[in-house]
């Protein structure tokens, strides 16, 4: 892993300098108003960089399925992980994200000595971590992360529209778009959504 002295401008404020293999960390899906959410670990090989790498948010659908196969091809190690719609509810979305994180960390097939994960927050870990704001922008990593997490959950909203096609999860995955609440009230909640979200709590008969 590169020392500090060598990491680029915008990333030289990170309060770190360990040798040995550094995870990066991202979630997807605190949002939504269904589905699971997922959160990616991904320990990436400096002999074979990926280009391209962003927060998901910031490419393309095409873009990131490209990139999630490259990303499973080229890395080191990689685990993605998910809490369910049942933790959410019990835990409440904060703790549920934290426990998939702590999840894809741990199913990591090689431990890393450092873990830097997106946001302000860090789950429980037994390793040296820091939590990186707009991580997913600046840490080739955590952006790895993102991708796998969104793919990932994107694939299982998918899923899910087969099961429940009056939802459309295909198209909003999950969100609570005007289509989404209009069929939460015509339809009433499925097993899928959270129910302790207020607009799937306000669709219960």
């Amino acid at each position: 892993m590169r020392s500090k002295k060598s990491l680029p401008l915008e990333q030289k404020t990170l309060n770190w300098d360990t040798a040995g293999l550094m995870a990066g960390v991202d979630e997807a899906g605190r949002g939504p108003l269904a589905g699971p959410v997922v959160a990616a670990a991904v320990i990436l090989d400096d002999l074979q960089p990926i280009a391209g790498l962003n927060d998901s948010k910031k490419l393309s659908a095409k873009r990131r399925e490209r990139l999630f196969d490259e990303i499973r091809a080229r890395a080191l190690c990689f685990s993605i992980a998910e809490a369910t719609v049942k933790e959410i509810d019990q835990l409440n979305i904060l703790q549920a994200t934290m426990l998939a994180m702590k999840r894809a960390v741990e199913g990591l097939r090689l431990k890393p000595q450092m873990v830097l994960v997106d946001g302000n927050r860090l789950p429980t870990l037994d390793i040296l971590a820091e939590a990186i704001v707009q991580g997913d922008a600046l840490v080739p990593a955590i952006s790895a992360a993102s991708i796998l997490a969104k793919v990932h959950r994107d694939r299982l909203c998918e899923d899910m529209h087969e099961r429940y096609p009056v939802y459309g999860f295909d198209q909003h995955k999950g969100y609570g778009t005007a289509q989404h609440l209009a069929a939460l009230q015509t339809h009433g909640p499925a097993d899928c959504h959270r129910m302790t979200f207020a607009p799937v709590a306000r669709s219960v008969r």
